[in-house]
């Protein structure tokens, strides 16, 4: 008796516990994780399914990586081509059967969440188990509210779906939609607005705190628009790059960690690589226009917004294959207050 009461006092000496009423749950003081953002770039995906689950894999292998570090992760990825592949699908089978209509790029947005969402939580679910890691993997359909009188309608960006003749695209933008030229064709265009709330974000929050992988707001988000007590989607994409920094603040990370194709972000001019820089020096390199607006720039900029909105914050754009090395900061562009 007298050796059980004394290893109980120093169980009770060594550790330190905070208790979450509203959880219910236990919580070792000192040993809480870290707690990132990871956003996946399209390189991390494919446009078939047998190459996107390999890819899902190596995927799954760099955070495998960093669970085994004691981080807790929130994921978040591109869909592109997916959306695209998703959108021109529907598009035809609507031509095919009179009967069904073209799928709104909302619905087309959410579809793409839940393929995604499926090959990325299995690959990862998997690759821990064969690590001797138990650690549940979940998906959440992840709504992003946007502003109906954000300038990005105005001057859509995002090219989607199949190549067009002249008189479809006619169709098209007698519906008030935008097209573009392309090859010996036409595409649809449209807009990526900002994101300004993701609704799901205290479901995002409590998986979190119960220990789970949460894998959220893919492909930016499904965009909506709030009129009364209902979402209405919203024909855009949203910059997942952006929806990644809004995702990380909201759930108070520690960090950023944008996984792109290359180990450091590059300038469009001279072609020099970025290695850790202050926020001011990440402004400058922005204001002196050194980053393409479709592809760099916003990573740089979402980059920026995370870093600069809670202190102690850092974020590392880095490739795939560097993502350990990245939060470590021994590899990529990194991005702190200074």
């Amino acid at each position: 008796m007298v050796k059980k009461e004394s290893a109980f006092l120093e169980l009770q000496t060594n550790i330190c516990y905070t208790v979450d009423i509203s959880l219910g749950t236990e919580r070792e003081i000192g040993m809480i994780e870290k707690r990132i953002v990871i956003a996946l770039g399209r390189n991390s995906f494919a446009e078939t399914f047998p190459a996107q689950k390999k890819n899902c894999k190596k995927a799954a292998e760099a955070i495998a990586d960093l669970v085994e570090q004691k981080y807790q992760i929130v994921i978040t990825h591109s869909n592109g081509p997916q959306v695209g592949m998703i959108q021109t699908a529907m598009t035809e089978f609507s031509r095919l059967d009179e009967r069904y209509t073209v799928a709104p790029m909302s619905l087309c947005s959410a579809m793409s969440q839940g393929y995604i969402g499926y090959d990325l939580q299995n690959a990862i679910r998997s690759e821990l188990l064969d690590r001797g890691i138990f650690k549940p993997v979940s998906t959440v359909i992840t709504q992003v509210r946007v502003d109906p009188f954000d300038k990005a309608f105005h001057r859509p960006t995002k090219v989607i779906g199949r190549t067009m003749t002249r008189k479809e695209a006619d169709a098209e933008e007698e519906k008030g939609n935008f097209v573009v030229a392309e090859g010996d064709g036409y595409r649809r265009i449209i807009a990526s607005p900002r994101p300004i709330d993701i609704y799901e974000i205290d479901a995002v929050t409590a998986l979190l705190d119960a220990g789970q992988i949460v894998i959220a707001a893919g492909g930016g988000g499904i965009p909506v628009m709030e009129q009364g007590t209902t979402l209405k989607g919203a024909s855009a994409i949203i910059e997942k790059d952006y929806t990644a920094a809004k995702l990380a603040d909201m759930v108070d990370a520690s960090h950023l960690l944008i996984l792109t194709s290359q180990e450091r972000l590059v300038t469009k001019d001279t072609q020099e690589a970025i290695g850790t820089i202050t926020l001011k020096e990440a402004e400058q390199l922005i204001d002196n226009g050194h980053f393409d607006e479709i592809t760099t720039l916003p990573k740089m900029d979402a980059g920026i917004s995370f870093v600069s909105s809670g202190k102690g914050r850092t974020a590392v754009i880095t490739k795939l294959e560097c993502a350990y090395q990245g939060m470590k900061e021994r590899m990529g562009t990194i991005i702190k207050e200074g």
